[in-house]
């Protein structure tokens, strides 16, 4: 997750509210339009800051945790994996630290849930361009290799949040070398490939080979930022926001003009949309928390895309680990009682 400016500095009648979001759900397009592709559906981030990795148990993610992720309705799981931190010299990938990820995805996959691997080393990515582009070859070319043929269901995601220092030139131009490495040992396997992670979500700039229809386009939604974010307590300027609400339809005009953005262009370049990020820091007013939560997810579900909250455990938490229990509101607002 890294954090987006808040974007629409002035406001939005009404009439344009009713018109913008009858506009964005009168159908459902882009999103799944690739047939052989898998349907993710609705999931959860997990394990980008836990100790599993260093050979923790209940660290704090339970592997069991993945049983109630399944029972709660989800039906896939975004592994946030920080490999850049386990490689040794020449970039090599730790063996005990692979085992331990093959083993968090055939718990996954026995529990019915698709896998997706996210490489999510976003901070040296976007400050360190080059450094980035070596480890990032060099880690899909070792990951490549270790799931040829394995694990059909398990899905790349190349980069997480690119952005920084990159601009869209050389992110396409890395993504591409990426998509070239994975495709020479996984011609059929789906990817997942990251917009670069600026305020105006540039899709329109997004380079993609024409003949690779397994390729999923995905972003994140965090805006306003000011909202999302209040209270953080990292942040010297968002610790001192808040309380600050959401909800009025001057709010949902602005996240459904953003979302149509991504919509029209799936439609027109026939790619699926995965929001593969969104979430309210914990410090919000709690109505206007569930409020922004229920819009982003039925959102995505009516336009058919699939989606993936931040996140499990640690902060933005849907689930107490603590208690072993999901946080109702959440839950509900994530994925609403059927009846």
């Amino acid at each position: 997750m890294t954090v987006m400016r808040a974007r629409w500095p002035g406001s939005v009648i009404l009439a344009a509210t009713v018109v913008c979001v009858a506009s964005l759900f009168s159908h459902v397009h882009g999103a799944e339009q690739a047939r052989d592709l898998p349907r993710l559906g609705r999931g959860i981030n997990i394990l980008g800051y836990d100790g599993i990795w260093e050979g923790g148990q209940n660290a704090p993610f339970r592997l069991d945790n993945l049983t109630a992720i399944r029972k709660a309705g989800f039906s896939h799981v975004r592994i946030n994996f920080f490999g850049f931190k386990f490689m040794g010299s020449g970039n090599v990938l730790d063996e005990i630290v692979l085992r331990r990820l093959d083993a968090v995805i055939e718990e996954v996959l026995a529990r019915n849930l698709i896998p997706v691997l996210d490489e999510h080393d976003t901070h040296i990515c976007q400050s360190d361009v080059a450094g980035c582009g070596e480890k990032l070859r060099a880690f899909w070319r070792q990951i490549s290799e270790r799931y040829a043929g394995k694990y059909p269901v398990l899905v790349f995601e190349v980069l997480n949040e690119p952005g920084g220092q990159m601009t869209s030139a050389s992110w396409n131009s890395l993504l591409n070398e990426c998509l070239g490495i994975i495709r020479r040992t996984n011609p059929e396997r789906p990817i997942i490939a990251a917009v670069l992670n600026t305020d105006d979500i540039p899709v329109d700039e997004l380079a993609l080979p024409a003949e690779d229809r397994k390729l999923i386009v995905t972003f994140h939604y965090y805006a306003p930022i000011r909202f999302t974010h209040q209270g953080a307590p990292w942040s010297q300027t968002f610790s001192k926001i808040g309380p600050l609400d959401w909800g009025t339809p001057d709010d949902e005009a602005r996240a459904a003009a953003d979302f149509r953005k991504m919509s029209l262009w799936a439609q027109r370049e026939k790619r699926p949309i995965y929001l593969g990020e969104f979430g309210v820091y914990e410090r919000a007013p709690s109505d206007s928390r569930l409020r922004y939560l229920s819009f982003m997810a039925r959102s995505a579900d009516r336009l058919g895309w699939s989606w993936a909250y931040w996140q499990f455990d640690h902060d933005f938490a849907a689930f107490d680990s603590a208690r072993q229990a999901w946080k109702p509101g959440i839950l509900r607002a994530l994925i609403p009682s059927p009846h």
